[in-house]
């Protein structure tokens, strides 16, 4: 391990010891690989710069270097989980929540790794098109729905395992606009029904992209140019069982909104579950779920689980979390303080949503982020900017 890895072992550890051999085994790279490196490399380091703070009670100094803000990063994504939450705290409905996940089968995986850009956006489609036809069946709900749409990609593993989290309130608005209608039985829709309509539509879109060349065949890919494997391969998809489930209903608004944070801004792997680093290998913690959640321990080389950590690189652009119906940012501003009126909720004021804000930052942080860490009596005060790749020594 070199002069760089600290007591813990970090992704940034993996990418200094082991990105040139990846990049020798596996390159020339697209421009994104060595664009996430880079960042998650040089994340709150000298090279990013940073701020000198000050206590100003005891006078102790500290310096905090630069995050890189790259949503790859396992150090930046607290950050962004509490801006996101921030924005969403005054959104969430005073009713039950329900959380939905959508699974496409795995022979398909390949499809998605070389055209993700492409076969994402078919999944979420498939997703919205799916909860909204449902939503508007009057033998359903009858009721236009809202929900936040999560691109997963990975396994525990790290292998490519490309699904959707959907968080969507237990009801409606009605078509009037006068009413909120809630799910009959604490129920959304039952699963086979889901799973059938996902299921056709989401073929029915994958067949069309092919068609049209938007989604294209290749590497090992190239044999379904063959007509009868393609149709081959279709057969299968429709005779396959999809995955979709219905997770517990959430108990409260308020863990709603602990939900959202701890989940929306989740990466294939962050610090904790890394155990070791040597120059060739990585071991990491990984939950079985074939077997009782059981927590095991996996030893990969290096290069491999690197690899394996760039099949989940989205491309530049492209939105992971997405929001439909009237969470939709074109309906946010009138459908929601509809609702919010029919549901008998007070809209929040200035004073209340900055000390939500408050709270939200102690609850995910565990403290005070401006508290002098020395005495823990005064408040760290910024003093001086340090420019990018020049190191202050601070006592």
């Amino acid at each position: 391990m070199d002069k760089h890895t600290p007591s813990k072992p970090t992704v940034a550890d993996i990418f200094r010891i082991g990105f040139e051999a990846y990049n020798k085994q596996y390159g020339p790279l697209p421009y994104e690989y060595y664009k996430i490196a880079h960042a998650i490399t040089n994340c709150r380091t000298e090279e990013l710069g940073g701020h000198l703070y000050q206590c100003n009670d005891c006078g102790h100094e500290q310096v905090l270097y630069n995050s890189c803000r790259n949503r790859h990063c396992p150090q930046c994504q607290s950050n962004a989980r509490i801006r996101w939450v921030k924005e969403r705290i005054d959104e969430v409905l005073p009713v039950g929540y329900f959380h939905v996940v959508f699974t496409i089968p795995d022979i398909l995986n390949p499809f998605a790794l070389r055209n993700k850009k492409t076969f994402y956006s078919l999944m979420f489609r498939a997703v919205k098109e799916t909860l909204i036809e449902l939503a508007q069946d009057t033998k359903r709900l009858g009721a236009q729905v809202g929900f936040i749409c999560v691109l997963h990609t990975w396994g525990q593993t790290l292998v490519d395992h490309p699904h959707i989290h959907v968080i969507i309130p237990a009801g409606g608005l009605a078509f009037t606009q006068k009413k909120w209608i809630h799910c009959k039985k604490k129920f959304l829709f039952p699963v086979p029904v889901m799973q059938k309509l996902f299921q056709g539509k989401m073929i029915a879109f994958f067949k069309e992209a092919v068609d049209k060349g938007s989604i294209g065949f290749y590497g090992s890919l190239t044999r379904y140019l063959n007509n009868n494997l393609f149709n081959n391969l279709l057969h299968v998809l429709y005779k396959k069982k999809w995955v979709v489930f219905i997770k517990e209903a959430f108990a409260t608004p308020e863990s709603v909104i602990k939900y959202l944070g701890n989940y929306t801004h989740r990466i294939a792997i962050s610090n904790r579950r890394i155990l070791k680093i040597t120059n060739d290998t990585v071991t990491f913690l990984y939950k079985d779920y074939n077997d009782n959640n059981k927590r095991k321990q996996m030893t990969l080389s290096i290069v491999e689980f690197i690899r394996r950590l760039m099949l989940h690189a989205l491309p530049g652009g492209f939105m992971r979390i997405r929001h439909f119906g009237f969470f939709a940012n074109r309906n946010r501003k009138i459908r929601l303080p509809i609702i919010m009126k029919l549901l008998k909720r007070k809209q929040k004021n200035k004073t209340t949503q900055q000390k939500q804000w408050q709270e939200i930052i102690t609850e995910l942080t565990g403290h005070d982020l401006t508290t002098c860490p020395k005495c823990r009596k005064g408040k760290m005060k910024c003093i001086e900017e340090i420019p990018k790749s020049k190191f202050r020594k601070v006592a």
